[in-house]
């Protein structure tokens, strides 16, 4: 596959180039999806949309899927209700309210919380939302729903479930609005080698005739709201709050709070909503905790400083003996996969890092070419460094990176290159068995 260029706009602003793309997405694509969080980009995607419909005269119903986190800012829940029930000449609201995994870096016991667990109906932060398109345990017809399956594995089966539910015949779009300038992942995702619809960089194949699209990627922050001021589009006023509250454009995000990059803005959730928040309290174990030191080093988010005394390994060992016993094991059993790893196999790493490392006195070995679909080079760590000051912290194995994932209640270990492990999976397997008759 060519590596495809850069795009150049002459006389072209990003809204012209969006509606370019939506020409093609109308024209070429049987069913249109857009993924609809409450946010800022999302909404504001799913608002040009029914723009261009409306100017086009295009009548049939795009479908909007939305998952409900059911914990979220009362202001956020107002924008949702009023999205999903409007413009239902256009749209056919799919509003989610199912049990779903949902990681939480708020609590050192947990590593889920659950959103609409029937076994937690009187606690629930919410009443579950009565509107059309509101689909729930007992109303859904999806055939690859198991009760609890991660919020992720929900999201990407949705899609190809609603091209069989349209028929299977054509070509079905999700429209998704990531933008590259939110964080490295989303770029990566915009300019990685990958199965694309017709070579359009800005899409991506997820299944047979089944693609992912971002008509957005190239707009930054500024443009977002521009375009919600020219056009007089509707947006979550929760952003008002934010800004009121003394955030910048760049820092306002609306996500589910309990993940790891929402954890330092918990304690801003408490101040804005504290009738909410109560209840939040209640619904979701460490939350009260993650509000209160979210934005510290007690949970990883600041620079973490070493206590006197220790290095970086003995405080690795510290931190393990205050953890609960499950909690300690699941730690323990990925790092002894990262002590393996980089002792035998080798990761990848930059020729500029590489020699930052020898420059350190680290000792490697270098391994050189792998069958890694990459350019970088293998590479082996005589001893498992202590510290890693150097760039690409993240991609660089230490002790200290242990330490971050422990601060930070990272169960998963996702900031160290991980996914699930197979226990991991078994847990949420017998999880699904014990409520499979729900």
């Amino acid at each position: 596959m060519q590596k495809k260029q850069a795009m150049v706009y002459v006389d072209e602003n990003v809204y012209e180039a969006s509606v370019k793309r939506l020409d093609r997405i109308f024209s070429e694509f049987d069913n249109i999806i857009v993924s609809f969080s409450g946010g800022k980009d999302s909404g504001l995607l799913l608002n040009l949309c029914i723009k261009y419909m409306r100017e086009h005269g295009i009548t049939r119903k795009i479908c909007v899927f939305h998952q409900d986190f059911e914990a979220q800012y009362t202001a956020t829940t107002e924008y949702v209700e009023q999205t999903l029930t409007s413009n239902l000449d256009l749209i056919e609201p799919y509003w989610c309210c199912m049990p779903m995994s949902v990681t939480t870096s708020a609590s050192a016991y947990e590593q889920y919380w659950m959103p609409w667990n029937p076994e937690k109906k009187d606690i629930w932060v919410r009443p579950m939302p009565t509107h059309q398109g509101v689909i729930n345990l007992d109303n859904h017809e999806f055939d690859f729903y198991k009760f609890g399956m991660m919020q992720d594995d929900l999201y990407a089966a949705f899609s190809p479930w609603y091209h069989r539910h349209c028929g299977g015949t054509g070509k079905t779009i999700c429209l998704v609005g990531i933008r590259a300038q939110e964080s490295l992942n989303r770029w990566r995702a915009i300019t990685s080698e990958k199965s694309t619809y017709d070579d359009l960089s800005w899409t991506t194949k997820q299944a047979e005739n089944v693609y992912s699209g971002y008509p957005l990627y190239d707009w930054k922050t500024e443009d977002i709201w521009i375009a919600n001021a020219r056009f007089n589009f509707s947006y979550n006023h929760i952003y008002d709050l934010f800004y009121m509250a003394g955030l910048s454009i760049h820092e306002m995000r609306v996500a589910s709070p309990f993940s790891g990059p929402a954890i330092g803005a918990l304690d801003l959730y408490r101040a804005l909503e504290p009738d909410t928040w109560g209840k939040v309290v209640g619904r979701v174990n460490g939350a009260n905790f993650a509000a209160m030191y979210g934005g510290t080093s007690a949970t990883g988010w600041k620079n973490v400083k070493l206590p006197a005394g220790h290095t970086w390994k003995s405080y690795v060992a510290f931190l393990l003996s205050t953890l609960p016993e499950e909690t300690r094991k699941n730690y323990e059993a990925k790092f002894a996969v990262s002590f393996d790893f980089w002792a035998k196999r080798g990761g990848v790493l930059s020729n500029e890092t590489i020699a930052e490392l020898q420059a350190m006195g680290i000792k490697t070995s270098v391994k050189g070419k792998t069958n890694y679909k990459t350019d970088k080079v293998a590479v082996v760590f005589d001893e498992y460094p202590d510290d890693w000051s150097g760039s690409s912290f993240q991609l660089v194995p230490s002790y200290k990176r242990m330490a971050v994932c422990i601060l930070k209640n990272d169960h998963t270990c996702k900031y160290m290159g991980f996914s699930q492990t197979k226990r991991e999976v078994e847990q949420r397997k017998a999880a699904i068995e014990k409520y499979k008759d729900l």
